[in-house]
């Protein structure tokens, strides 16, 4: 029996944080924080391809397709019960 365990990373102990944004149309979810604006670039660049390599499948599902931006935000500004996006999350259904 295969048994799937998620890990949850720790958020940096910083107070500003590099945010990966994630936009759908209008509507927006932070992906992923980095304590860096180089790791989150580099996360940003990996998603954007990512994207970009399952395009035909995202306009045969007649979805928007993912575009990603780098933010810088504040610790606070997280939600409580915020959880990374799953960069291939879309290719199971997982969304906004």
């Amino acid at each position: 029996m295969t048994q799937l365990l998620t890990f949850r990373v720790p958020l940096p102990k910083a107070d500003r944080l590099w945010a990966v944004v994630a936009w759908q149309g209008r509507r927006s979810r932070i992906a992923n924080v980095h304590a860096s604006h180089d790791a989150a670039e580099a996360d940003c660049v990996w998603r954007s391809q990512q994207v970009y390599e399952y395009r035909q499948f995202l306009m045969a599902e007649q979805k928007a397709p993912l575009r990603y931006e780098l933010r810088q935000i504040a610790r606070v500004d997280l939600p409580k019960s915020w959880s990374p996006l799953p960069a291939l999350g879309f290719l199971r259904g997982q969304g906004f």
